[in-house]
């Protein structure tokens, strides 16, 4: 719960700082301006809320890294859903409404993080999660939209140190492999997701490990 709470925050306090001309930026997601990621968070917080308000009476069948699904390929931006994202994005025109309705949402999604109960069974895509193993899941989903939304802004706030490490250990988990100490969180994430090209040594360190990357998470 406090790794959400820090990640969360962290995240839509980077997007709340932003200049207007930087939604106009190319994001760290394909196809997506730094405003389509943005609105994308704001579905994203819609979720959340959806999900810890749709109690489940079965057990769970999935936990914080068997919630994702893992694709062959990186996305290309030309699914119908990231499609409308972009529409929905130039639809607000104007950054601060955008910014507006995320901090709305956001502190929102934020404040029923904290009331729910860990244990709590909840039904999402089809499959029920505790509330605690859901809201895990999405500290990586908030570490990487992060890393997204600061890719091209280099002056921009990074993720904490720790939601970093957190969001590290679940991929770690997804790849039933640990990623090699050499890579850094942050290039363990941006590599293992396929957002960047491994270096030469990042090659070497990780041939032989049995990592398998990219790793398409949906």
């Amino acid at each position: 719960m406090d790794d959400f709470s820090r990640s969360w925050t962290a995240l839509r306090e980077a997007v709340a700082g932003l200049a207007d001309e930087d939604f106009a930026r190319p994001s760290g997601c394909t196809g997506w301006l730094v405003r389509d990621l943005v609105c994308h968070l704001v579905i994203d917080a819609q979720d959340v809320l959806i999900t810890l308000a749709t109690p489940a009476d079965t057990p769970p069948t999935r936990d914080a890294a068997t919630y994702w699904d893992v694709a062959d390929a990186p996305p290309t931006g030309d699914d119908p859903l990231d499609a409308l994202t972009v529409r929905l994005a130039a639809a607000y025109e104007d950054p601060g409404l955008l910014r507006f309705h995320l901090d709305d949402l956001g502190s929102a999604a934020g404040r029923a993080a904290v009331l729910a109960d860990p244990g709590l069974a909840v039904g999402t895509r089809g499959e029920v999660l505790t509330a605690a193993d859901y809201l895990d899941a999405y500290v990586l989903e908030w570490t990487l939209h992060h890393l997204d939304l600061v890719a091209h802004l280099p002056g921009a706030p990074r993720p904490p140190a720790r939601t970093l490490a957190t969001a590290r250990g679940l991929l770690d988990r997804i790849s039933g492999t640990p990623f090699p100490a050499a890579l850094s969180d942050t290039d363990a994430l941006l590599v293992g997701t396929g957002r960047r090209t491994p270096t030469p040594a990042e090659r070497t360190a990780l041939s032989g490990t049995g990592v398998r990357i990219p790793l398409s998470l949906g």
